[in-house]
């Protein structure tokens, strides 16, 4: 059943209108009529089945006829922040990672970042990235629609880690050597509802520099298994563990 991320809070009686790009997705695309049923999530990640009860030229008009109760998150909150990568990679990476239950994704402009950050075009790329974590967590049933960040300085990712408790660098180095066994004791020790932040390079990797100030703050380095990893496919692979360790395994 289709689902919509909505932004207007509801009293859960009262019917309520849906407008802009999500009204064009329903009447245009769907090309749903009256009395066809969805599902949309509240800000407060609440999520309802909805029946349309009218249709204008600009605004969809529906009820709440039930609430859903099944959960689709993650037990607990993990950023994938990604060193800023070539071409469209950083978009698989947040389409993909949405799917897998990411709730942030951090860009930020690494020592070996071959892309250029042109603060002109910031707005409609950000704009974008959001637009693709929507559709992706709409189509992956989530109750949460993960937020993605405008890209930070090593400096600023620095400070945003103190608010979580895992802070874990995916780093090929430490793979290259056998190093596999970190990531999995951080997962054993984690519970739900803690918060993760793991850093991956981009192309060309970390450098020295970024270890060491990383490493000061408190992040543990782990290898990713014996395969050297592309930088769009580390995040899905930790976030695949992830899930299997606190969704399958328990």
């Amino acid at each position: 059943m289709q689902r919509y991320f909505i932004q207007q809070p509801s009293d859960g009686h009262s019917p309520f209108v849906i407008d802009g790009d999500d009204y064009h997705h329903i009447v245009r695309v769907m090309r749903m009529k009256i009395g066809d049923v969805f599902l949309v999530v509240f800000p407060d990640q609440q999520t309802a089945k909805v029946k349309i009860d009218q249709i204008t030229d600009q605004i969809v008009e529906v009820s709440i006829i039930a609430w859903e109760d099944q959960k689709s998150e993650l037990p607990l909150h993990v950023t994938i922040a990604s060193g800023l990568p070539k071409g469209d990679k950083l978009e698989w990476i947040i389409q993909k990672g949405t799917e897998l239950g990411a709730s942030e994704f951090v860009p930020f402009n690494a020592d070996r970042s071959i892309v250029k950050w042109e603060k002109k075009k910031a707005a409609k790329k950000v704009e974008r990235w959001n637009k693709i974590a929507k559709e992706a967590a709409e189509q992956s049933h989530r109750q949460v629609l993960p937020a993605v960040h405008s890209p930070m300085t090593l400096n600023e990712l620095l400070a945003l880690s103190k608010d979580y408790q895992f802070k874990i660098i995916a780093y090929e180095e430490d793979a290259k050597q056998g190093e596999r066994s970190t990531f999995a004791r951080l997962l054993n020790e984690a519970q739900e509802d803690d918060r993760l932040l793991l850093i991956f390079g981009p192309e060309g990797g970390l450098s020295d520099r970024e270890i060491e100030q990383l490493t000061a703050s408190g992040f543990e380095r782990c290898g990713l298994g014996p395969r050297i990893l592309r930088t769009e496919t580390a995040p899905l692979y930790a976030l695949s563990a992830i899930s299997y360790q606190f969704e399958l395994m328990r």
